[in-house]
């Protein structure tokens, strides 16, 4: 027999919020039933409509706040909210730090691993605003006219914005003006449903050292209408623009760029710096979007791998360059690896524009390279590896415990896979340093971290 739930969908509640989950979503609980509630703090009292009511949990959305609790800040702009972009932005900023950093205990305990580390303090913003310097936002129709914007949280449904917060505000400027000039020319929001209309997002990028900006249109086809005309009005409205491009995407996919692009105007790439490196950056290339900390996160891993100038390093997940660079200028030499091609081939630019020789970039997958270079004769003194969300693949880290480096510096976007990961290398003989968490996207539930583990002598390895 079926057991009926506690709550009914479009139900009318009254809870109090006991936790947060780690999207940032409050938590009540009606007899052991958790309801995951959005822009609720844990022990605030709320009166909730019940929107889903799942087998094992369900979702609820706030009528009514009775209190705010102390670790609450006032946020005018509740269309953030309601996208989840910025799912912390009712959060205090250092409730936001100490929430990041609970997320990291929480992840490590699960796997037994926080009895041999220590978490420190997050590494925060003196100013959390204002830090993107890469917007891709997707665009609609509304009475006929393109607008930008974000989607509501669950939905397909755009909800129009001009003002981003977590950008730059040039970026943001730049939007409304390419916005306004694709509108004299009634260009055309792509409709997923229809698979119709032409424009689907606009990527803005801009230096934050150099202010140079890239502009890509991603539309739903090969050909932009009145291309030239546009050409002229965007480079004449837009001072700072260096490179604009056409994307070509015309797949049923939620992914942003497709893999086709034309230079309509400028150059390929633009310029940016970190520490006293330019980097040239393309349109499909990866870079740090918050600068500011990202010169931190690096700091954080060169002060762990105690580079004395002797070392073989290797930076797996190297992109065009920027940590490995960051290396060379410390270690004998650095063997950088990435699977993208086009990332590889600005790598090498980047290592000869700046005038550093003792880097190589192979491009490739680096758990098949590193067992071919130990045959080959060589071996690494220190890898480090900066990998997507995902984390590691697992015949990466059994060819790193293989090849057995003195020291692995773990740079992690993501704690659950990092700690996950941790445990492989502990149990195959590595002992971890301490847990450097840094906020690199403050207001949102991501946290970075970087840990060193270095190798333990006379333990044998798996």
């Amino acid at each position: 027999m079926k057991q009926a739930l506690p709550v009914t969908k479009n139900q009318t509640l009254t809870v109090t919020i006991e936790d947060l989950t780690y999207e940032g979503l409050g938590v009540a609980k009606v007899d052991g039933y958790p309801l995951f509630i959005a822009d609720a703090l844990p022990s605030e009292t709320c009166d909730i409509h019940v929107t889903k009511a799942l087998k094992h949990y369900g979702y609820a959305k706030v009528i009514k706040r009775h209190n705010n609790a102390p670790e609450r800040q006032q946020f005018t702009d509740s269309d953030w909210l309601k996208t989840g972009t910025m799912p912390l932005a009712h959060l205090k900023y250092d409730a936001q730090l100490a929430f990041k950093k609970q997320q990291v205990i929480n992840n490590l305990q699960k796997h037994g691993l926080l009895e041999q580390t220590t978490v420190l303090n997050p590494l925060g913003m003196a100013d959390p605003w204002r830090y993107r310097n890469k917007a891709q936002v997707p665009v609609g129709m509304v009475d006929n006219e393109l607008v930008t914007g974000f989607y509501r949280r669950g939905s397909h449904r755009l909800i129009p914005m001009t003002n981003y917060h977590i950008q730059y505000p040039a970026i943001d400027q730049t939007l409304q003006q390419v916005v306004k000039i694709l509108n004299d020319y009634q260009i055309t929001a792509y409709d997923e449903n229809t698979h119709r209309g032409l424009l689907r997002h606009i990527v803005v990028r801009e230096g934050y050292y150099t202010k140079e900006q890239m502009v890509i249109l991603v539309i739903n086809g090969d050909k932009l209408p009145h291309e030239e005309a546009i050409v002229r009005d965007l480079t004449a409205a837009l001072s700072n623009l260096v490179s604009l491009v056409l994307n070509s995407n015309t797949r049923n996919t939620n992914v942003i760029l497709g893999h086709k692009d034309r230079i309509l105007w400028g150059s390929k790439s633009y310029d940016d710096r970190l520490f006293d490196m330019t980097f040239h950056i393309s349109a499909h290339s990866f870079f740090q979007v918050n600068v500011i900390q990202a010169e931190r996160l690096y700091e954080e891993a060169l002060q762990r791998a105690k580079l004395t100038g002797n070392e073989i390093v290797v930076d797996a997940y190297c992109g065009i360059g920027t940590l490995s660079l960051c290396l060379a200028k410390q270690a004998k030499t650095v063997y950088g690896v990435e699977i993208v091609p086009d990332a590889i081939t600005m790598a090498k630019q980047n290592a000869a524009d700046n005038q550093i020789t003792n880097a190589n970039f192979v491009t490739g997958k680096a758990e098949e390279l590193m067992p071919q270079w130990v045959d080959d004769g060589l071996k690494p003194d220190v890898v480090v590896v900066d990998p997507p969300r995902k984390g590691l693949d697992q015949k990466f880290i059994q060819s790193v415990i293989d090849v057995a480096p003195e020291k692995i510096v773990y740079v992690s976007c993501n704690p659950a896979t990092l700690a996950r990961d941790l445990r492989k290398f502990v149990d195959a003989g590595y002992a971890l340093g301490d847990v450097q968490p840094v906020d690199m996207f403050p207001h949102t539930t991501h946290v970075e971290c970087v840990v060193l583990m270095s190798k333990i002598h006379g333990r044998a390895t798996n």
